[in-house]
């Protein structure tokens, strides 16, 4: 419940603190005096936008800070806005984002604005209304949750199917670069192996030559440079016995003998492979050429991009067939979530047609208590066909208030009275489950008076006994139920005007009620009229 409100700096508020106690609270006061205004502040701790035009003082903040209790917890709520509409929350003053107040404020108390009667009319209250009272807030989120899931893979079939429209859009064209690729028979390094191979070819002769002179050089005159270093060494390690010096140096010697002896060795391998091959000469030319023209066609500079290039054009050839097999899946899985779904929208279905046949027969009898008799009131609900977001039926409110009448579309048949009337049996049959702890109405009773307004003023303030509720009012009849009165009152002075509130005693809540049945000239009637209202709770 609302235990107290602090509004500072709100439009016509300058500074109010107001404390509101168990039961019904009643909130009278002209027209223009500033009800709205009150109500319009606590509506921002519930989460609703603000317009900075709303702000009295530019030069400070307004500041609307409420305490509540919802079961055993406190929560003390502030929201803080400045003159240019920066917005801060808290709750127990630890900041918030105005989508947890909002969430927070559903949950703590239930605001009928002025012409909220009107979303009796709405498809949307209609259904809700329906599946409170079935107790179908499991089943619906189970419900929404496989509808949800089917329109994703929807969504991710639909981009599936662009993708594969693409995929055989260019098939030919990546199947016809792939082949180019692939009879190419590349292999990673390969260039660079041909590049050195030609590089050898294509100098055999000077390399050959070069290589024949230096054999000779090794072997003047027909004497083996390498056997001389073999004797010299020999004839050294002899006398080494005499002079250690000689055998280091005859060890050396057999050191240059041995790698003089390799460098042979390989210039001999190095000269078998250095004979002039104009044929072979002539195929590395071609296959670097192929390979060169390729790395142009494809805007690539090594071999391995090729590879690489080749590899995604692959993936790319068979990602049409994959994608199939992809879209075969998720097919299948969505037709299996449309099972599930069919299964658990005729369980809603189910549901709302029993709760919608109790629900008709207990509104009908709390319409009639308000002065409508012959009032009926049912509810269909109508099979579609379709299952959308919150099943496959559609609510229809049927009312009639007549002797003898047909029941009809609530939204064509009940006047601004009656639908009033329909609203608060609802927010009374409503109140018994949702658990709310205040519930707020504002001018509820618009368009109801005499006989049927005092019967509905009964039916708030029994509603006073099972749970907190704040009534504004402009009808007598309601302003006298209930223990706990507010005034709101305008003052003025040469330059602005002020909206305050005050707690009504016995004596001027007498005079406030005796207003309200005759207006600014009280007679001695209206006064009797009001103390027996008021007597007569």
């Amino acid at each position: 419940m609302l235990s107290h409100l602090s509004i500072q700096n709100y439009a016509l508020i300058e500074h109010l603190e107001i404390d509101f106690p168990a039961g019904l609270v009643i909130i009278t006061g002209e027209t223009g005096a500033g009800k709205s205004i009150l109500l319009g502040a606590l509506s921002l701790l519930m989460g609703s936008k603000f317009d900075s035009s709303h702000i009295k003082d530019t030069s400070r903040n307004c500041v609307v800070e409420g305490e509540f209790t919802l079961g055993e917890e406190q929560f003390l709520v502030r929201r803080v806005i400045s003159a240019a509409g920066r917005s801060r929350c808290f709750v127990n003053d630890e900041p918030v984002t105005i989508g947890s107040l909002s969430e927070l404020g559903s949950k703590l108390i239930d605001i009928h604005a002025q012409h909220q009667h009107l979303l009796l009319c709405s498809p949307e209250f209609q259904m809700n209304l329906v599946d409170l009272h079935a107790s179908n807030s499991e089943l619906r989120a189970s419900y929404s949750a496989l509808y949800n899931e089917l329109e994703s893979r929807s969504r991710q079939l639909a981009v599936l199917e662009d993708r594969i429209a693409a995929a055989l859009r260019d098939k030919d064209y990546n199947e016809f670069q792939y082949s180019k690729l692939a009879d190419a028979n590349l292999r990673a390094g390969e260039l660079e192996e041909l590049e050195q191979e030609q590089n050898l070819l294509a100098n055999a002769e000077n390399i050959r030559l070069a290589i024949e002179q230096t054999v000779e050089l090794l072997n003047p005159m027909g004497t083996s440079f390498v056997q001389n270093l073999k004797m010299a060494a020999s004839k050294l390690e002899k006398q080494g016995g005499a002079l250690s010096l000689l055998s280091e140096l005859a060890g050396r010697l057999e050191s240059c003998r041995i790698e003089c002896k390799d460098i042979e060795q390989e210039l001999e391998d190095a000269l078998e492979r250095c004979n002039a091959n104009p044929q072979r000469l002539e195929q590395l030319d071609g296959r670097i050429a192929a390979l060169e023209d390729l790395m142009r066609r494809f805007s690539c500079s090594t071999v391995e991009e090729l590879i690489a290039k080749r590899d995604e054009l692959g993936r790319m050839v068979n990602s049409s067939d994959d994608l199939e097999q992809e879209r075969s899946a998720l097919l299948s899985s969505m037709a299996s979530l449309e099972n599930e779904l069919k299964v658990k929208g005729r369980e809603l279905s189910a549901s709302r047609t029993k709760a919608a046949s109790e629900l008709g027969v207990l509104l009908s009898d709390n319409i009639r208590s308000l002065e409508l008799p012959f009032a009926e009131f049912a509810i269909e609900v109508v099979p579609t066909g379709n299952y959308g977001k919150t099943g496959c039926d559609r609510i229809s409110f049927m009312f009639n208030a007549n002797k003898g009448g047909q029941l009809v579309d609530i939204s064509k048949v009940a006047s601004g009275g009656e639908l009033s009337r329909v609203m608060l049996c609802v927010k009374y049959i409503m109140a018994s489950y949702t658990g709310m702890p205040t519930m707020i109405f504002d001018e509820i009773d618009t368009g109801v008076s005499g006989r049927a307004a005092d019967k509905m003023g009964k039916l708030i303030n029994d509603l006073g006994r099972r749970m907190q509720v704040i009534a504004i009012t402009h009808l007598p009849q309601i302003a006298s139920k209930g223990n706990t009165h507010y005034q709101v009152y305008k003052t003025q002075d040469s330059e602005n005007s002020r909206t305050n509130i005050r707690l009504l005693d016995e004596e001027q809540r007498i005079e406030e009620i005796a207003s309200m049945l005759s207006g600014s000239t009280r007679s001695a009637a209206a006064y009797e009229n009001a103390k027996y209202l008021l007597n007569n709770k």
